[in-house]
């Protein structure tokens, strides 16, 4: 399937000095699939319904201050490899060139609405992300924000004191509380204001309940949710319970099982790719198969390295967090880290990837022996 048969014209073009007011009045009249912005006619970037509307930015501010670099597509382009660009991208939106002319754009839901039908034979257990972050009822909004720069995440469940799924907080929950507080104050009362802020529990902003999904329910029934209600992701419950959490979905882990392949090397998804310097797509899929390649028994049906910068720097080289997460038929294992530059935080996600596979290869000889032994006393 092209592209072109997904792809829609149903955008409009701002310039990057427009006013945030008059592309929310956009929104709000025209009600297009997304916003394309232009510098004196050459392509910027792109603004997106809900990141729109989840902002707070004052309506004097330029169109320019949310615009987000999207990768370009073509027309002709297989829907699999656009899935792979809006993955690595990090975004939800990419703008359709034909013949270096901007013809429309592509977004994440469109896609999803476009392949519903296909999503039967995968079932939410075969793609869902597993060991996801958690914050507890009592963990305060400053400890919460940090979690989510951290891991270059948008949401958390929130747990109660029994470790039962009690909430969800977003960035979006916490921007609106802070964003009401800083109203009702005066300039001087609010750094005090803030640092109160910041000592809130979640569990005073956070959502309840919580959509949920469970490892037997097919991607189509979940992904059918997602569009019908505008969720980006649901918490995955065990099959009968859905107050204890095991992962989450969304709507990248489904574009992410587009691009699975059987080619003769594994495949590699890399997020934020643009982040890569001193390594290529190349070293990275070489250095896990040679992890990977110390437990035999286990096959890789998939990789994801995610790339995530942060603002700190060191003689001009940002802080960046990797995380490695592979598929296999052992079940999923991860590796995670940070290092200045996307070379020395890769190299840390690796060593501690490559203990946790070790770590596995041993619990699993360890189970064989015990069965062996077991076999052989039951036949004594």
């Amino acid at each position: 399937m092209d592209i072109a048969d997904i792809a829609t014209s149903d955008y409009i073009e701002v310039d990057a000095t427009e006013r945030l007011a008059k592309v929310r009045s956009i929104f709000e009249r025209k009600n297009p699939r997304g916003i394309i912005v232009t510098n004196d006619g050459a392509y910027e970037g792109v603004i997106g319904r809900r990141q729109l509307l989840q902002s707070h930015v004052q309506d004097d501010a330029k169109a320019e201050s949310l615009v987000v670099s999207a990768p370009q597509v073509e027309r002709t382009d297989d829907v699999r490899e656009v899935a792979r660009v809006l993955v690595e991208g990090g975004t939800k939106i990419a703008p359709v060139f034909e013949a270096d002319q901007l013809w429309g754009i592509v977004t994440t839901n469109s896609i999803l609405e476009a392949v519903l039908e296909h999503l039967d034979a995968l079932t939410v257990g075969d793609i869902y992300t597993e060991n996801v972050v958690t914050v507890s009822e009592d963990t305060h909004i400053g400890q919460a924000i940090n979690l989510l720069r951290e891991h270059g995440i948008s949401r958390v469940p929130v747990l109660d004191e029994d470790g039962l799924l009690s909430g969800m907080v977003t960035t979006h929950d916490i921007v609106d509380v802070v964003v009401r507080d800083m109203d009702k104050t005066t300039r001087g009362e609010r750094a005090g204001g803030n640092d109160r802020i910041l000592d809130i529990p979640v569990y005073d902003v956070m959502s309840s309940p919580v959509a949920t999904t469970d490892t037997a329910e097919s991607v189509r029934s979940a992904v059918s949710r997602m569009l019908d209600n505008d969720y980006n992701g649901l918490v995955v419950t065990p099959e009968g319970d859905d107050s204890q959490v095991v992962g989450i979905l969304t709507k990248t882990d489904v574009l992410r099982a587009l691009t699975y392949t059987e080619e003769e090397h594994m495949d590699v998804q890399i997020t934020n790719i643009t982040l890569l310097d001193t390594i290529s797509r190349e070293d990275v899929r070489v250095d896990i198969e040679g992890v990977v390649d110390k437990y035999s028994d286990m096959q890789v049906r998939h990789a994801h390295v995610r790339f995530h910068e942060h603002k700190e720097k060191l003689r001009g080289t940002p802080l960046i967090q990797c995380q490695i997460r592979l598929r296999t038929t052992e079940g999923q294992i991860a590796g995670s880290g940070e290092g200045y530059g996307a070379e020395q935080s890769f190299n840390v996600a690796l060593d501690k990837l490559e203990r946790n596979v070790l770590e596995l290869k041993d619990v699993r000889s360890d189970e064989e022996y015990r069965g062996q032994l077991l076999r052989k006393l039951g036949e004594l």
